[in-house]
């Protein structure tokens, strides 16, 4: 394992917390494996261990272009991380009318429903 990549899995694990990232491995093959390593050390290992602004603006800009680029696959992951990070449901919620004013309406209302409810699923999890 490379430096970055050992940056990387740390970094990953701070943001999507252990449980997630051990879901993740466990499920994880050798078709997937290079995707893994890939998005281990470019996305992780690079741009979110740069330090350059904090996790909870990333995450936020995270959310913010899934929801623009209509990846709302991905967008329950990001809110959870958003939360570990310290990003508010508001702060969410404001990086949504951004996308709805320059990427479009729609996708912004679907995102909204999307974080939503995973912010329920969330609040049901720790009651």
């Amino acid at each position: 394992m490379t430096d970055r990549s050992e940056q990387g899995m740390q970094t990953r694990r701070r943001i999507l917390g252990d449980a997630h990232v051990d879901r993740a491995e466990a499920a994880t093959t050798a078709l997937d494996r290079p995707f893994q390593d890939l998005i281990t050390d470019a996305a992780w290992g690079h741009v979110w261990s740069s330090g350059r602004i904090t996790d909870r603006e990333r995450t936020m800009l995270t959310i913010a272009l899934l929801a623009a680029l209509g990846n709302f696959d991905e967008l329950p992951m990001h809110v959870r991380a958003a939360r570990r990070t310290g990003a508010s449901p508001t702060d969410i919620a404001e990086a949504l009318q951004h996308v709805a004013i320059y990427a479009g309406v729609p996708r912004a209302n679907h995102a909204l429903k999307i974080v939503k409810a995973t912010l329920s699923e969330m609040e049901a999890a720790h009651e």
